[in-house]
């Protein structure tokens, strides 16, 4: 058995743990660990589905790539300005966030999609062609 496969399957395992309590791990140093993401995949890409209500335009958010790793972060803005002290009750998210995750399989980064509709970001990422046996002819002289 392969020991990296063992890891990865541990790390998922961790990371679906630690998922189900959101609040107590949403914020870490000034920037919350948000959107919510879903990732499953096909025989030809890896589709990334993130849930971020309020953005308003693509410069608020930036998606990387990096190996095999997705980066998506950005900046949430109220839509109206409200001053602590007029301020009931705030559930929903405003500010800064980043999220890195870790990507099933390697990515071909040059055919990446993403779009946003409905507060809802996909992020569709063709995997990377396994590198195919060539076989090498001998010269004879």
């Amino acid at each position: 058995m392969d020991p990296f496969r063992s890891l990865d399957v541990m790390r998922r395992d961790v990371e679906r743990m630690f998922s189900s309590f959101p609040s107590l791990f949403s914020h870490v140093d000034g920037v919350f660990r948000m959107p919510r993401v879903d990732v499953h995949e096909n025989e030809k890409e890896m589709i990334v589905t993130c849930d971020i209500p309020g953005l308003e335009r693509k410069e608020d958010v930036d998606i990387h790539i990096d190996h095999q790793t997705l980066s998506i972060s950005g900046h949430v803005r109220r839509q109206h300005d409200v001053h602590d002290e007029h301020m009931h009750r705030q559930e929903r998210f405003y500010g800064r966030f980043h999220r890195t995750i870790p990507l099933p399989s390697p990515a071909a980064h040059e055919h990446v999609q993403a779009s946003y509709k409905n507060g809802v970001l996909e992020i569709r990422i063709p995997k990377a062609q396994a590198d195919e046996k060539k076989r090498i002819d001998v010269q004879f002289h």
